[in-house]
């Protein structure tokens, strides 16, 4: 059972001027596709070809002599998720129970957006940051190198953003806390984090 690149959640323009069509064709349609491509190619005749894709993460995590199927298999995991955290019209607070959670857990919003900020900011090279839930069920900010992510840590993801240059260097050339700064004002997307928080 060959992967497909998974559709994005809104057009290739549909975040400009903050995330331009250009650098959103080429990270998805380039950068995504080629994991999409590689992943099917690595677990094609293995018996990994018929699991699903959190399956092949989880076995593969820790494996060295499976490096690259953990790597491809979580990119595309980690891709597809980054889009659904970001919106067209997206920025602002969130509301409801999560909105609640974010002020017990972080002190409020203010410290929270330092806090993932920072995290995306300070991460050395490749990688990523998340906003996770953790099974004692306190929310936590943590970083993730190159394809690592939450899920074989033993946590679940609400939000991510991107912070390989791929993903902004083409707006933002090295400014990467410019990017990080507009992903939180005018792009997160809460519905989805709340839709993750209470599923």
């Amino acid at each position: 059972m060959a992967f497909d690149l998974p559709p994005l959640p809104y057009d290739l323009n549909a975040l400009e001027p903050h995330i331009s069509a250009n650098t959103l064709s080429f990270h998805y349609g380039k950068h995504h596709q080629a994991y999409v491509t590689n992943l099917n190619g690595l677990i094609e005749g293995t018996d990994l070809a018929n699991k699903s894709l959190e399956d092949i993460i989880r076995i593969t995590a820790g494996d060295k002599d499976k490096v690259g199927v953990f790597n491809n298999a979580a990119q595309v995991w980690n891709h597809t998720f980054y889009w659904h955290s970001m919106a067209p019209q997206g920025g602002g607070k969130p509301k409801g129970a999560l909105a609640e959670k974010i002020n017990q857990d972080f002190g409020s919003y203010e410290e929270f957006t330092k806090l993932f900020k920072q995290a995306g900011v300070t991460q050395f090279g490749s990688g990523w940051a998340w906003l996770v839930l953790n099974k004692d069920g306190k929310l936590e900010i943590m970083k993730t190198a190159n394809a690592d992510l939450p899920m074989v840590h033993g946590k679940k993801a609400l939000l991510t953003y991107d912070v390989w240059e791929h993903a902004y260097y083409l707006d933002y050339q090295n400014r990467r806390p410019d990017y990080v700064d507009t992903f939180l004002s005018h792009l997160i997307n809460w519905d989805f984090a709340e839709k993750n928080f209470e599923g």
